[in-house]
This record gives structure tokens, C-alpha cells and sequence, in this order.
């Protein structure tokens, strides 16, 4: 078979829609040949030329778009397969993510080497596999447990139950390296768990965190078992390595630096985005989450130390997470929420009071679920919290208490002195706690109705200003005319009481005639202002924002429905369709039985016709019978009689004519003609 001509290097990766060898394939896209790592870091790739051209299978069909990869195979038969894979410098194959890889890749290895005589060129073969293979290797030494394996005790690893058939084609793949090296080289390179890149071993505790649903992050079983890792590009690296240098081991064990529990890591996830308290849960609870497989629940219980000295000793890796996951845990969780799209959304709705900002504010908080953030609701929640704080120990002797304590007795003696009124630093200090909740920083938020002048605008955000500001007004005779016709409970919910509002709506128009408006400071930062008039005692054509909105900050940026939200809305809409057709079969039978009560109606109707009708040509019939019964009575039976005597007396021979002859002889018509 011809050789791919090509002055790149050609590299199959299979499942190349998979979250593991996607991103392996796209690291190895854009290496430059020769560099073995150093200038992707450095992100100096555009001006030398690329090592290596991608091609790879993917498992669904998908318009997707794969720069990437220069030709895809969607469930190519083996046959059809195989050219394919022999027309690539090097093919590597990643079982670490999916076990019905694992019978593809024993089939990949073995027909490549049988098919070794009729190559162009050398070739390689690479095996991504997981430490799950070293699972149950017991201690080198019983005594010191804390010794960790390295590559060169591959030989006594033990496998996970659930990965023996991994540990088999490892087996497999190392002897039929050892065949003829120079044209068939073959590598296994044994992966710890992955993150990194949005996440996917990791990332129920990263979503779990991200969504704040949560007071506390689970951590399933006792949580003290080390967990072997490494980031996802870090893997990629060893990979494009082992493609360029060719190291003497052909076993390599791909493991960070940590040794961190799974603990540790769940506790690092939760402070850095959720609420920075996890719980020990039994493993068997992990069972009942929907979003976790049991090959992760494997992945996840592993406990494992291991040190990777050949990457040290015969690579040169750039590591991008060469301390583990609890020393690069910021960027990880920027990677996490580029890669998923989760950047916050801050919106600012501004007007004067009873404009319609807290309606506005919901209906975008609804759409985008972000946080409402309001001045009242902030305050009462920050009372509640601090009092709930200081409960936990009257004594005090906690220093989140004691501070907590002093906060709320500043807090109190603040309203006291300003007729219930807090002072504005503090009020600052309440509104800045809450967008830097963890929530807030996830989601993003919407704030209704705050700030009120340019110097809080400036004190307040720091680096959290809003991408988008709404400023509502009206006229005044509007506002006052609105307030009037409000219901009563609304009136007094809000403070609207009549000289109340109008001290209000005077502060807010005053405010706006200085010389530095709040609105002048998101000017000043190029943050997008969308002006609106509102004239209609209905909602702030809500609708028509909403639409404005959408144009300006796009779509929604957090995750789509989870497995329960679509479980239940096929549930309604199963539900919703039996209705629709319970309501359709009822207007069918009452339909059908309007029809059949129609069709009696008629059937009834015609039939007293038809019987009328019959009735009046039987009377008709009668009528006209009994006028022909009197004439034959009267002129044809007498005569008919006595020629039957005549015939009966005569005895012709032939009875008919004689009676014939007799009738025409005797007709009483001639009689009274004559």
C-alpha cells in the first residue's frame, strides 16, 4: 500500500469526539515540530511550521466543527478502517475513557503488526491507558506504604476488577513492540485521572459547586485515598513527546507531581467555587447520582501513589500542572468556565422609584437565572446571617463569630443613630459582600436599583461592573398617577406612602442633575446603557427589553437542562399529550354522539314519512281497487258466472274459446247499445 505522502507527521486518535482524546488531538494539532512542547506554552506557534496532520474516528454523527483534524470516520467497518490506519506515521489509540475501546484497539495493534511486511515506512503505536491497571498492587514494602510505584515496577501492577481487559491489551501492545522495534515501535503510556479543559472524571464537583444548589460539596466514601493525576494537557504533552523522541521505555507512567486525597480535591473545588464546605457521604450515595458513572465512581475510589520517573528522567515536559490540581486550582477553574461557557452575567437596572425595576430585574433573572439583587432583601439577609453566626456560640469565642458580633452590633448601632437608616459605607460593605458571593460570581446577578450616585458606583465595584445597564424613566405625573392605583399591601411593601414617594422621586431627580450622575460612570467605563421611556401602566414592555437584551449579552451562559429538569419536562409533555388527547377523544364522543342523536332524529323523521307515504298509497290503491271490484261486480261477475254454466252445460272442446266466444256474445255493453 502507498504511504501517505506528506511532510507531516500523520496521527490517528480514535473517539476524537470524546472529552479525553478530543483534547489530545487538538494539543497535537498544534505542536511544532521540533519543539516537544516548549513554544505551544509560550503561544509562539503561528510563525514555524506544524509537526503533526490529525485524522481520527469519532463515535456520533455531527456537524461540528474540527479545525483540528483534517478527516474524520464515523463507524467505519474494521475492513474499511484498516487502510486508513496504515496510511498513518502514528496511530494511538486512548482506552481511558470508554471500555468498548478496549476490543478496538487489541484489533488495531495485532492487525498493524500482521500487516508489518508491507509497510512503506516505520510506524508507531501508542496505548493511552489509566492507572486503574495498578489499582490493587499491593505495597512494595508493607512497612513504609508510603513509598510510591514508579514505571519500572509495571511488571507487578494488579488491575482494578473492572479493568483487566486494560491490563491484558497493555500486555498486548508491549510484546508486539518487541517484534521488530525499527518498523514497529509500540508505547503505553499510563494515564493518572484527567482534568483540566471544562472537566469530565471531576465534574459533578465542579457543577455541584458552580450552581450553589448546594450547601455543602459531597465527597463520597472516606475521601482519604490518594487520587493520581493529570492535567489534560500535560497528557497530550507526554504523548507528542513520546511521538518525537522516541524514549528507550516503552511503559510510561503519566502522573503530576501530587499526592493530593480525593478530600483534599473536592474541598479545593468547593472553596474555589461553591460554597467551600464539603460532607462525607457513603460511596453507595454516589450510586444514586444520575451524572456519575461507575467506571468514574472507580476512577474516583482509586487510592494510588505513584511517581512518574521516566517523564522526569527521559522527557522534557513543560508542565503546565506539574504540582497537581490543588496548586493550579484557579486556573483550572477559569479553563472550567471558558471551556463550558460560564462566564457571569452583571446587569444594572436604574430609574426612579415605581418605574417597574424590580419587574424588569425579575424577568431577566428569570431568563438568564441570575441572582436579584435589592437593597431590603440584601440587608434583612445579611441580619439573618450575622444573627445565625453568632447563635452557633453566645460565648463568642469563635473568631468568625466575634466578628460577626461586632459587625452586627455596628450594624445596630449605625440604624439606631440615623432613625433606622444605615450609614453608607456599611450599606457599600452589605451590597459588596453579596456580589462577591460565590453565587453572584458564578451566575452573575442583576442589580435592582443600586447605586444611587457616582462615588457609590465607584466605591462599590471594583472589578465586578456590569456589562449592561437598563435606565428607566418616566414623568412625574406618571410615577404619582402609578403609586396612586397600586394596591394597598404593594403601597406599604414599597414605600410608596404619598409625602414618602415624593421626597423619594424629588432625591432621585436631584441626584441625576449633578454634575456626576451614576449614569456619567458607566459611561465613563463604555459599560452599554439602553435608555427607556415608559408610558404604559403595564410592564415596561418587558418584552421588548428582553429581546434588546438577548441582542446585547447573548444567549444564556450556564448549563442546559440537567437530566432531572428534562426528565420532568418529558413528563409533562407525555402528560400534556394525554390531556390534549383525552380532551380530544371526549370532544369525539360528544361529537359522535351529537351525530348519532342527528342520525335518529332523521331516521325517525323519515321514517314517520315513509310510513305516511305508505298510508297514502295504500288509501289511494284502496280507493281506485274498490271502483273496479263494483264494475267487475256488477257487469263482468254475472256474466262470467252464467258462461261458465253455459260451458259446463255444453262441454266444448275447447272451454277457453267457448267461454271467450260467450263473454264477447253476452257483453251487457252491446246489450245497451242495442
Amino acid at each position: 500500500m502507498e504511504k501517505h505522502k506528506s511532510s507531516l507527521q500523520r496521527v490517528f486518535v480514535n473517539n476524537i469526539d470524546s472529552y479525553s482524546s478530543k483534547y489530545i488531538a487538538k494539543f497535537l494539532s498544534e505542536c511544532v515540530a521540533g519543539t516537544h512542547g516548549e513554544d505551544e506554552v509560550s503561544g509562539e506557534t503561528n510563525s514555524k511550521e506544524k509537526a503533526f496532520e490529525i485524522v481520527g474516528s469519532v463515535s456520533e454523527a455531527s456537524e461540528e466543527n474540527r479545525p483540528h483534524m483534517v478527516e474524520k470516520y464515523f463507524q467505519l467497518k474494521r475492513e474499511d478502517l484498516l487502510p486508513k490506519l496504515l496510511l498513518c506515521d502514528v496511530i494511538v489509540y486512548n482506552i481511558t475513557q470508554h471500555r468498548d475501546q478496549v476490543d478496538e484497539a487489541f484489533w488495531a495493534v495485532t492487525t498493524i503488526h500482521n500487516e508489518m511486511d508491507n509497510f512503506t515506512g516505520p510506524k508507531m503505536f501508542i496505548l493511552v491507558s489509566t492507572v486503574m491497571t495498578w489499582a490493587c498492587r499491593k505495597p512494595i514494602n508493607p512497612e513504609d506504604e508510603e513509598r510510591p510505584f514508579t514505571d519500572e515496577d509495571f511488571r507487578q501492577r494488579r488491575p482494578h476488577p473492572h479493568f483487566k481487559a486494560h491490563n491484558d491489551l497493555e500486555k498486548k501492545v508491549v510484546k508486539l513492540g518487541k517484534t521488530n522495534k525499527s518498523m514497529f515501535s509500540t508505547y503505553v503510556v499510563v494515564s493518572g485521572i484527567q482534568y483540566g479543559m471544562g472537566e469530565q472524571i471531576f465534574h459533578y464537583f465542579f457543577k455541584t459547586s458552580w450552581e450553589g444548589l448546594k450547601t455543602e460539596i459531597p465527597v463520597f466514601g472516606a475521601g482519604t485515598n490518594i487520587v493520581p493525576t493529570i492535567h489534560i494537557n500535560d497528557l497530550a504533552c507526554v504523548v507528542q513527546n513520546v511521538i518525537e523522541c522516541r524514549p528507550r521505555p516503552y511503559y510510561l507512567l503519566a502522573v503530576d507531581n501530587s499526592s493530593s486525597t480525593m478530600e483534599e480535591i473536592v474541598q479545593a473545588i468547593s472553596n474555589a467555587l461553591g460554597p467551600g464546605t464539603i460532607k462525607k457521604m457513603p460511596l453507595t450515595e454516589a450510586y444514586l447520582v444520575r451524572e456519575i458513572t461507575l467506571m468514574e465512581i472507580d476512577y474516583m475510589t482509586v487510592s494510588l501513589r505513584v511517581e512518574s520517573v521516566h517523564l522526569r528522567e527521559q522527557l522534557h515536559i513543560p508542565w503546565q500542572c506539574e504540582k497537581g490540581l490543588l496548586e493550579n486550582i484557579n486556573p483550572v477553574v477559569e479553563e472550567y468556565r471558558q471551556n463550558r461557557g460560564l462566564q457571569p452575567i452583571r446587569i444594572c437596572v436604574m430609574g426612579p422609584p415605581a418605574v417597574g425595576k424590580s419587574t424588569l430585574s425579575k424577568i431577566i433573572c428569570d431568563y438568564y437565572k441570575l441572582h436579584h439583587v435589592k437593597l431590603k432583601p440584601t440587608i434583612t439577609e445579611t441580619f439573618a446571617q450575622l444573627k445565625k453566626v453568632v447563635s452557633e456560640d453566645p460565648l463568642g469565642e469563635n473568631e468568625r463569630q466575634v466578628e460577626a458580633q461586632e459587625l452586627l452590633n455596628g450594624l445596630n448601632n449605625s440604624m439606631e443613630q440615623n432613625g433606622g437608616l444605615l450609614e453608607e459605607h456599611l450599606l457599600l460593605k452589605m451590597v459588596r459582600d453579596k456580589l462577591m458571593t460565590k453565587p453572584c460570581l458564578n451566575q452573575g446577578f442583576v442589580l435592582d436599583g443600586f447605586p444611587k450616585t457616582y462615588d457609590q458606583a465607584k466605591e462599590l465595584y471594583g472589578n465586578m461592573l456590569p456589562v449592561l445597564v437598563f435606565l428607566l424613566d418616566a414623568s412625574d405625573g406618571f410615577l404619582k398617577d402609578r403609586v396612586m392605583n397600586l394596591p394597598e399591601s404593594q403601597v406599604e411593601e414599597n414605600s410608596y406612602e404619598h409625602n414618602h414617594f415624593l421626597k423619594r422621586l424629588s432625591r432621585y431627580r436631584h441626584r441625576n442633575n449633578e454634575d456626576a450622575t451614576v449614569a456619567e460612570f458607566y459611561d465613563k467605563f463604555d459599560i452599554t446603557t439602553l435608555n427607556l421611556e415608559i408610558s404604559s401602566y403595564n410592564d415596561p414592555n418587558c418584552f421588548m427589553l428582553l429581546e434588546k437584551i438577548v441582542e446585547t449579552v447573548g444567549p444564556p451562559r450556564n448549563y442546559g437542562r440537567s437530566i432531572e429538569e428534562m426528565e420532568e419536562e418529558e413528563r409533562k409533555n407525555i402528560e400534556e399529550k394525554q390531556r390534549m388527547e383525552a380532551q380530544k377523544k371526549a370532544v369525539e364522543e360528544v361529537r359522535e354522539a351529537e351525530e348519532a342523536r342527528e342520525r335518529a332524529a332523521r331516521w325517525e323523521e323519515w321514517s314517520k314519512s315513509l310510513e305516511k307515504l305508505q298510508r297514502q298509497e295504500e288509501e289511494l290503491l284502496e280507493a281506485q281497487s274498490s271502483q273496479m271490484r263494483s264494475y267487475l261486480l256488477e257487469h263482468l261477475m254475472p256474466t262470467l258466472s252464467q258462461g261458465l254454466l253455459a260451458c259446463c252445460s255444453a262441454q266444448p272442446d275447447d272451454p277457453l274459446d267457448f267461454l271467450a266466444e260467450y263473454l264477447i256474445n253476452n257483453n251487457p255493453s252491446n246489450k245497451t247499445n242495442l
